[in-house]
């Protein structure tokens, strides 16, 4: 049977209880915590599957409404709500992407929140903007660290050399299809083959990691 969650904190009452929590009170961690729980369950309803219970779904999604409550900072020109939303679907997405769930070709356009005005923010939303939140810096900076650490361990020294190349890695000039070609002796055609064929590897290697 679906729980029932208490109905979200208006503006005000939302302001109280976080400046109350930045005072050191922790019952209002709890209460920020408590009313914005039918949030969480909103946005697992998107992610339920056969194969997937509602109750382990909010319950992840919980950790990281906790992260988001623990790491908002009241002088944002957004809701609590809003900034929860991005952690609650992150945490999501990383328990799927370990579940190897995940599509393989995951969208730019993949919708992660809402902003204030109740529109759509998309992942190529918040890496055009520059203005990254902590959590999304730090998933970034582990999940670059894990893709340069796999480089040499999946790909032939052909391939690393491409890639390298080819994405401008370890502070390298990024290069056509074209340039690679020329620079080791072999057609554009073959070097988009290799390229393709390395960067399945990697992707195969960065899931199952």
């Amino acid at each position: 049977m679906q729980k029932s969650f208490l109905s979200p904190l208006d503006a005000a009452e939302e302001a109280e209880y976080l400046q109350r929590l930045e005072q050191g009170d922790e019952k209002a961690r709890d209460v920020l915590i408590e009313r914005n729980m039918r949030l969480v369950a909103h946005i697992a309803k998107k992610y339920l599957g056969p194969e997937e219970d509602m109750e382990d779904l909010i319950s992840i999604g919980t950790i990281g409404l906790i992260k988001a409550v623990s790491t908002f900072r009241p002088d944002r020109a957004i809701r609590l709500a809003t900034y929860a939303a991005r952690c609650i679907e992150n945490e999501l997405l990383m328990y799927f992407r370990s579940k190897r769930k995940i599509s393989k070709d995951i969208s730019l356009y993949e919708p992660i929140g809402t902003d204030k005005e109740g529109n759509q923010i998309m992942l190529v939303d918040i890496m055009e903007s520059g203005e990254a939140e902590l959590w999304e810096r730090v998933v970034l900076k582990r999940d670059v660290g894990q893709l340069y650490a796999l480089i040499p361990r999946v790909l032939s020294r052909r391939e690393q050399y491409i890639i390298c190349r080819r994405y401008g890695l370890y502070n390298t000039r990024p290069c056509t299809q074209k340039e690679i070609a020329r620079r080791i002796g072999i057609s554009r055609s073959y070097v988009s083959r290799i390229e393709k064929k390395a960067l399945a590897k990697l992707k195969r290697a960065f899931l199952e990691h």
